[in-house]
């Protein structure tokens, strides 16, 4: 019979949008305003905390929908965004420093669909809401980072040179000075570095037995250059290593990072995932110092006084072993005594410089030091901000033998701050610190704005468009409006099921678009089946003609000899 096909076709097509509708569920759910509570660096969060919060909560006669403990973090949803603002406020001012209290938005979606992988569908900045951060690259503290570690390599280079020198220093002009003790080993010095870095210009002046170097204009640009870029690749990783979805980190201008968090409400929570510039450096302490004379002021040539957490005075040599650059994994766990440890991974490099550290320096003391720039709360006489550099000696270890590409350090509080220290370090140190210039926080009330102006055009839109099919076509167009369903349905759905889409304002006026040229196909075959009535055909034949007439393959063209 004509119009019939084979039943395996009819089962195959309830079944895609079975699956489709399974999967485009979720969206009707939506989201519930929560706040989230994770611990700050050195922090944990844990079932006292749940508790506190529990309380707090309580005592303020907050009502919450459900409050719980998951993956370290207490999320606590509420019914209306009022009532998560005010919780914010409490929970701020009860848990202070120790935690970080950040709005948040929490998918509905019931266990089951969770478990079958159902999720609602990604939101962009403009329809979830979220921050937009401008960030600058301080280039000057790239190049002094840059020149500090060359000027460790002069010293290394002379020395196995053997032409003794009685000082090498940075300038502010960005150059580095090696003042010789003879007049005539500075043409021999210059001959010797110039040999072995070429993208260096020396000026030489005997009469002083001074030699200043200076990178090429060449070497200067390519090195800001791979500032920036090295910085969004580490700042992406920082991002998905924290669970952030669908971040935007791109590059704008010479020394500018954009970064788009679509989601996250709370700029205190945006600023310590992007803005931690941790890094560590492995120094060999200087066990003949005074300690005492140290902190009065009197310090040993080549050595300089850190820190540790406790206030407690560390002699250090300033010569750098390694650096955190040649770090290429780390993650926490814990000790055979249960303490909390990071395991650090090197690469070739560094793993050669420690191992041969490590072997000439057993049965001495090498201390870990944390490095971290923070925003001073200033800003210099042209508007940029102003960065405070912290540095913290976390342990200080007796090197028992040999190390090689993999140890560990120890002497860290809490395993939450391992937890927090691997990931940054695991993401990578950025290559020089950053500012935020400029900070925008979109508001879900705007972007819910935009999700319901959204749904009402294509309400409207298809709406109007299955009227018009119904009354003009009548039976043919409830088919046609069921079709029209099934395909928004199984946009929906596929959308829902992508891991890397993301709805956004242009793309609800795609499906708009959609939903006004989804019934061409349709009003073409029904303008045809008429044509075919009037000829006097029946509707079988009519119906098979019109199908027929639009699924025929377009003539290809044959290539004649």
């Amino acid at each position: 019979m004509l119009n019939r096909y084979p039943l395996w076709k009819y089962i195959m097509v309830a079944l895609v949008i079975f699956v489709g509708a399974l999967y485009a569920l979720p969206n009707i759910y939506g989201e519930d305003p929560a706040v989230q509570i994770s611990g700050a660096r050195g922090a944990s969060v844990d079932l006292s905390t749940l508790d506190s919060v529990t309380e707090t909560l309580d005592k303020s006669g907050l009502t919450y929908k459900s409050i719980a403990l998951e993956n370290n973090t207490v999320l606590v949803r509420f019914k209306d965004t009022d009532t998560q603002i005010e919780a914010r406020d409490v929970l701020n001012r009860q848990l202070g420093k120790g935690a970080i209290v950040a709005l948040n938005l929490a998918a509905s979606t019931p266990e089951w669909l969770e478990a079958l992988g159902g999720n609602p569908m990604k939101l962009g900045l403009d329809l979830r809401g979220g921050i937009h951060f401008l960030m600058e690259v301080d280039m000057d503290a790239a190049m002094e980072k840059l020149l500090s570690q060359q000027e460790d390599v002069f010293r290394t280079e002379l020395r196995e040179a053997k032409i003794r020198y009685r000082g090498i220093r940075l300038t502010k002009d960005q150059t580095i000075e090696v003042v010789l003790r003879k007049a005539e080993d500075v043409a021999k010095a210059e001959q010797e570095l110039a040999k072995l870095y070429p993208d260096m210009v020396f000026r030489v002046d005997e009469a002083a037995k001074q030699l200043t170097a200076v990178f090429t204009e060449e070497r200067v640009k390519e090195l800001r250059n791979d500032a920036v870029t090295q910085n969004i690749t580490i700042l992406r990783n920082r991002v998905n290593e924290l669970g952030v979805a669908e971040p935007l980190v791109q590059r704008q201008g010479a020394t500018r990072i954009v970064v788009q968090l679509p989601g996250v409400q709370d700029t205190a929570q945006a600023k310590e995932i992007l803005g931690a510039t941790a890094s560590l450096e492995f120094r060999e302490v200087d066990s003949n110092a005074d300690l005492a004379a140290a902190a009065a002021g009197r310090i040993p040539p080549g050595s300089e006084v850190k820190y540790t957490r406790d206030g407690q005075p560390a002699v250090l040599k300033k010569r750098i072993i390694l650096g955190g650059t040649h770090i290429t994994g780390a993650t926490s766990s814990r000790d055979e005594y249960g303490r909390p440890q990071v395991n650090i991974d090197l690469d070739s490099e560094g793993g050669s410089k420690m191992g041969a550290f490590s072997k000439n320096n057993v049965g001495k003391l090498m201390a870990t030091l944390f490095i971290e720039y923070k925003d001073a709360g200033k800003r210099d006489a042209n508007g940029k901000v102003i960065l405070t550099k912290h540095e913290e000696v976390i342990n200080q270890a007796t090197i028992q033998s040999a190390l090689g590409r993999s140890f560990r350090i120890t002497g860290i509080d809490s395993q939450a701050e391992a937890h927090n220290l691997a990931i940054l370090l695991r993401a990578g140190a950025l290559i020089a610190p950053i500012s935020i210039v400029e900070e925008r926080t979109i508001g879900p009330s705007m972007g819910q704005q935009n999700i319901d102006m959204g749904i009402t055009a294509c309400i409207s839109g298809l709406v109007a468009v299955m009227l018009f099919t119904l009354v003009y076509y009548r039976r043919f167009g409830i088919f046609a409006n069921l079709a029209l369903m099934a395909n928004i349905v199984l946009i929906i759905g596929i959308m829902s099921l992508i891991p890397g889409a993301t709805m956004t304002l242009p793309g609800i006026a795609g499906i708009v678009l959609t939903v006004g040229m989804a019934v061409d196909a349709n009003v073409l075959i029904f303008e045809r089946i008429r044509e075919e009535l009037r000829e006097g055909r029946n509707p079988q034949q009519a119906i098979d003609q019109a199908i027929a007439m639009h699924s025929v393959p377009l003539p290809m063209p044959i290539s004649r000899p």
